[in-house]
């Protein structure tokens, strides 16, 4: 069994109640890394060096987060933007990603409903979080299901303690919805102009 990296983005993850309860249920598992970005991060940027060398230590990789304005908190974006750079994790060279398996799990303070073709939002969780999905495949990762626990203002105790245990369940085991290939496309062999030297992975 692989090693599972959970990258934790919540901004204020001592005051949360389902994020910290999901990251509780994986704290003492040893096949587990929980890395929370926002205790790590320096005027919010981050040493890339190592971010890429934990990331690459890792066979499975979850986004835990509430799920803001549709998307994710602004300090994961961040992260992305500066860890998973062209040349590391996608484009000529870049093969540190493929093949490993990516998940997202969230949080939402709307409730289930609301999610539905017919609801409040008339789109369904994975429709919202498709970009996720489309990260994956960009970077040749297996896709895991989506992950969620909606309306959290009302979850009870006991229902957080089922969502807790699932999750740890999920984080360790979940089979991926989307498998990738491995096989490169024309545009991950192709050196652009600014990338003189880039090395370019064999097969």
């Amino acid at each position: 069994m692989g090693k599972s990296l959970v990258i934790i983005a919540h901004p204020a993850l001592s005051k949360s109640r389902i994020n910290a309860a999901w990251a509780d249920s994986l704290r003492n598992e040893p096949r587990v890394t929980l890395h929370d970005i926002h205790a790590c991060a320096r005027d919010g940027s981050f040493d890339i060096a190592a971010e890429q060398k934990l990331v690459e230590a890792h066979d499975r990789i979850v986004f835990q987060f509430p799920l803001y304005w549709y998307s994710c908190p602004p300090l994961l974006s961040t992260w992305l933007m500066e860890v998973w750079q062209r040349g590391w994790a996608y484009g000529p060279g870049g093969r540190a990603l493929r093949l490993k398996t990516f998940g997202i799990a969230i949080s939402t303070g709307s409730n289930g409903d609301d999610y539905r073709p017919d609801g409040r939002y008339h789109h369904n969780l994975e429709e919202i979080t498709t970009p996720f999905e489309l990260l994956a495949r960009h970077t040749g990762m297996h896709y895991l299901p989506l992950f969620s626990l909606t309306g959290v203002r009302e979850v009870t105790d006991a229902a957080l303690a089922r969502s807790a245990a699932a999750y740890r369940a999920h984080v360790l085991s979940a089979d991926p919805a989307i498998i990738a290939s491995g096989a490169d496309d024309n545009r991950a062999r192709t050196v652009y102009p600014g990338d003189p030297g880039a090395h370019i992975a064999s097969g």
